[in-house]
């Protein structure tokens, strides 16, 4: 076969034009990724899923962002609305069958629908912790303030979306709960104690088999003082493949943001070059510009040894035909669960 970049690639329009449609058939990414302009209606969505596979020579992943919530590229009145996942948490403190019931079939149902279109893997659960006084960028797209909490309900949607034949991916290691500015915005600097950090990296641990995860854009002072947790091989190494355990995928998070634009200096190719350096396995960039991804592309490395197995891993989870399900029932049951 021949070799994939290790990048997934944003895209923010409805139809590829020609010059995007020959840059992807040169680069061969492993994965891309839908973000809210691309998503117009369900036969639109399906087609892109398929002309970008077609176009890159291979049954690509498509990922894309829904949480439920705010964070939700499938929007209505084409797409349901799904409750942010801290309304999972909410039921689970009046009951705690009934909340592990709920954020299973909110994630079920979500991965039903993303099926439907050609889209197989979602860049969800969340499993950050937040604290009081950090950064609203996590809020309620968290399931809880309980480390416990958060571990038990995000093996739920994990196995939701799992049921459905769609790929998950934990975020943002090692936890981004303790924030204080917005990644997307800002570098963020934690200060917290390594007592503090292990309640951070409990729901982490308790999820170490997922096939995905992506990385935080935050300086963890505790564990390395210099360097985000995306280009550290100090937090890569020792607290997300050694002490969290965590042998899948890792993904960065958005190459565009502004965390990694304080953080090192150079352009988007050698902030990818540092992710992977690092060992991030694959790196994401958001943008949907093409001269964008053009630059990224001269960063990336070919998928091969490790992180190609680990790719493939992803794969058979996106890839498997989804479980029977009642659609029409389980939207009910879930309407009564939520509100």
């Amino acid at each position: 076969m021949t070799a994939l970049l290790s990048c997934a690639l944003g895209v923010r329009q409805p139809k590829l034009d020609a010059d995007m449609r020959a840059f992807f058939r040169d680069a061969r990414p492993w994965a891309f990724i839908l973000f809210r302009e691309a998503c117009v209606s369900r036969e639109q969505v399906r087609a892109l899923c398929a002309d970008l596979r077609e176009t890159a020579g291979h049954d690509a992943l498509v990922w894309i962002d829904q949480e439920g919530g705010r964070v939700a590229r499938l929007k209505a009145p084409e797409w349901p609305v799904w409750p942010a996942c801290a309304r999972y948490g909410d039921v689970f403190t009046r009951n705690n069958v009934e909340g592990m019931e709920a954020a299973y079939l909110g994630h079920r149902l979500i991965a039903h629908e993303l099926r439907a279109i050609g889209i197989d893997a979602d860049f969800a659960p969340v499993l950050d912790v937040p604290v009081d006084g950090s950064d609203k960028i996590v809020g309620d797209r968290a399931f809880s303030a309980d480390p416990k909490q958060v571990a038990v309900l995000a093996r739920a949607a994990l196995e939701g979306l799992h049921d459905g034949g769609v790929a998950g991916c934990i975020k943002h290691m090692p936890g981004h709960g303790r924030a204080t500015a917005d990644s997307h915005l800002a570098l963020p600097r934690v200060a917290a104690s390594e007592l503090d950090l292990t309640a951070d990296v409990f729901p982490f641990a308790q999820n170490a088999d997922a096939e995905a995860a992506m990385t935080a854009h935050i300086v963890y002072e505790a564990w390395d003082p210099d360097r985000p947790a995306t280009c550290s091989p100090i937090v890569i190494e020792d607290i997300i493949r050694t002490r969290i355990g965590f042998a899948g995928l890792l993904m960065s998070d958005d190459l565009d943001m502004k965390a990694l634009q304080f953080a090192l200096n150079g352009g988007l190719a050698e902030r990818s070059d540092a992710a992977l350096k690092a060992g991030c396995d694959i790196v994401l960039q958001c943008s949907g510009d093409l001269k964008d991804m053009q630059v990224v592309a001269k960063g990336c490395a070919t998928l091969s040894g490790l992180p190609w197995v680990r790719a493939r891993a992803v794969e058979s989870f996106g890839k498997r035909p989804p479980r029977e399900f009642d659609a029409e029932a389980a939207w009910a049951r879930f309407q009564q669960l939520v509100g």
